[in-house]
């Protein structure tokens, strides 16, 4: 067993996670520049808001046309197509002069970003051994993390100088995410590298499950709850109302912002070293229930009394939980339907995006309502909701 766990992964797995660390570079140094940046044209703070959740919102409606593109022209083409566009829309987003037409390429953007991530997780799901699930996500995440540890520091202290070169900085990155991805990458079932093509009986080959029949199964049914979560607190609370709640409510400078986010992305690249493994090999379910409660209870912690301390306790806590939260859910789904891609890997994509709308909204809502620590007590009521999903699971 200890031989299978460090048993090489496919080559694609590699190339994607470079791909990853390069885009994720890039949205690290952009990620504590947008709420300043938004700032920056008058508007409160639900506006912040709905410029995060406008991303993930066209990141949603158009995650069926992603996968339909992926069936008809393959990952490659449209995971490069993905990052080149959203390249674009990033760059000119960080040119504009007023929030109405930065909303617009935000939106644009989004859409493309659906292209980029269907495409990434249904290769990696399609090529990754199902012993190794856990492993394979695992290493697609890290190359997320790594690219995020150096960049929301970075991020910070490029928005103190001008809150445009962040976006100008990430349009770069993601261009050359674009030139690895299409140089490096090939699409499976015809020819994958070294000219071998995919056995029609493997289960990659398989025909894609029916989406009526995965959400009658509970281990898909508590991923799509998981990953909801994740999408609230990770790519939507975290994003929009974090580096607000340290620069109002805390009072320290953006920079503060920059380096929670890095002690949380540090703690999550040390928790991928293991998580991957656990997954597989200590089981799903126990590996959700550890992250789910990690994550809860750290956005519990933001609740309490206003404590820079405890804000950089918390983001370190949640990023230990985030790790196992980002192989489980995917490795379930791989399990669920281990085919190509289609609107089962495209409605997991959706529960975490539909996050993302939700999240950035409400908490702005309740922040501007009431205050910052019963947004954050909503969030952790959110992911505590995966919590109760995975206790339910079968213990095998």
């Amino acid at each position: 067993m200890a031989d299978r766990g460090r048993a090489p992964l496919p080559r694609e797995v590699r190339v994607l996670a470079v791909v990853a660390f390069v885009v994720a570079l890039g949205f690290g140094i952009v990620a504590p520049a947008i709420p300043v940046y938004v700032r920056s044209f008058g508007v409160g703070t639900t506006a912040v808001g709905l410029a995060v959740s406008s991303f993930a919102f066209f990141r949603f409606v158009s995650a069926f046309g992603g996968g339909a593109l992926v069936e008809r022209f393959g990952e490659r083409v449209v995971l490069t197509a993905g990052l080149v566009v959203v390249a674009l829309t990033t760059g000119a987003a960080g040119l504009v002069g007023n929030f109405p037409l930065f909303l617009v390429l935000r939106s644009a953007g989004g859409v493309s970003s659906a292209m980029f991530t269907v495409a990434a997780l249904s290769l990696l799901l399609r090529v990754a051994p199902p012993e190794h699930r856990g492993r394979s996500a695992a290493t697609f995440q890290g190359g997320f993390i790594l690219g995020g540890i150096a960049g929301p520091a970075a991020g910070g202290l490029l928005a103190a100088l001008s809150p445009r070169l962040p976006f100008l900085l990430y349009a770069g990155f993601l261009l050359v995410a674009g030139a690895v991805a299409m140089a490096q990458l090939r699409t499976p079932g015809s020819s994958a590298p070294g000219g071998k093509a995919a056995a029609p009986d493997t289960p990659q080959a398989a025909p894609p499950l029916p989406l009526a029949a995965a959400v009658r199964n509970r281990a898909y049914v508590a991923a799509l709850v998981v990953n909801f979560g994740v999408g609230w607190m990770l790519f939507g609370v975290r994003n929009s109302l974090v580096p607000l709640y340290v620069t109002e409510d805390l009072g320290r400078t953006v920079a503060w912002a920059g380096a929670g986010l890095l002690v949380g992305s540090v703690a999550q690249a040390v928790g991928l070293l293991r998580s991957g493994r656990l997954v597989d090999g200590w089981g799903r379910r126990p590996s959700l229930v550890l992250g789910t409660a990690l994550a809860t209870g750290s956005v519990a912690l933001l609740a309490g009394p206003p404590s820079t301390a405890v804000f950089l306790v918390s983001m370190a806590v949640f990023g230990l939980g985030a790790s196992l939260l980002a192989s489980a859910p995917a490795a379930l789904v791989a399990d669920v339907s281990p085919a190509r891609g289609g609107r089962v890997v495209a409605v997991f994509q959706m529960a975490s995006d539909l996050g993302g709308i939700l999240g950035p909204l409400a908490a702005g809502a309740l922040t501007d309502a009431v205050d910052y620590q019963l947004a954050f007590g909503v969030t952790a009521a959110v992911l505590a909701a995966g919590l109760v999903a995975a206790l339910a699971l079968p213990r095998r």
